[in-house]
């Protein structure tokens, strides 16, 4: 597995975007088409296929890891991380994912329009 990190600049505040990646409803308005949340296991709908995600480690208003339940892989986990610059007060979302050898550019684009549709949702 390959590790991937991507930033994006938002413009909203750090417990609004927290919100959007922790909650069953946040994620729903844009990285699934639903989500649910039963024991601290959720499950992301997409198209008739669903995946299930644990969180592993998070700190409100700073990040949340998730670890994806069916992968045996334990370093297999993305992450979201909320950065504010100590100059400028700029926030940034950092997003941790892993994907195979050869896949970085499809990752990369997959999570460009995900985020996209993340700032739509936040009016950005």
């Amino acid at each position: 597995m390959k590790k991937i990190e991507l930033e994006f600049l938002m413009h909203c505040s750090p417990r609004l975007l927290f919100s959007l990646l922790s909650t069953p409803t946040g994620l729903s308005e844009w990285f699934a088409d639903k989500v649910d949340e039963r024991h601290g296991e959720y499950t992301f709908h997409w198209d008739g296929s669903d995946e299930k995600a644990r969180v592993v480690s998070s700190k409100d208003n700073e990040y949340i890891r998730y670890q994806w339940i069916n992968d045996e892989e334990e370093d297999h986990f993305f992450e979201f991380r909320i950065e504010i610059d100590d100059l400028t007060n700029d926030l940034a979302l950092i997003v941790i994912d892993h994907c195979e050898p050869g896949e970085e550019k499809e990752t990369e684009q997959l999570w460009e329009r995900q985020v996209h549709d993340l700032m739509h949702s936040i009016g950005a």
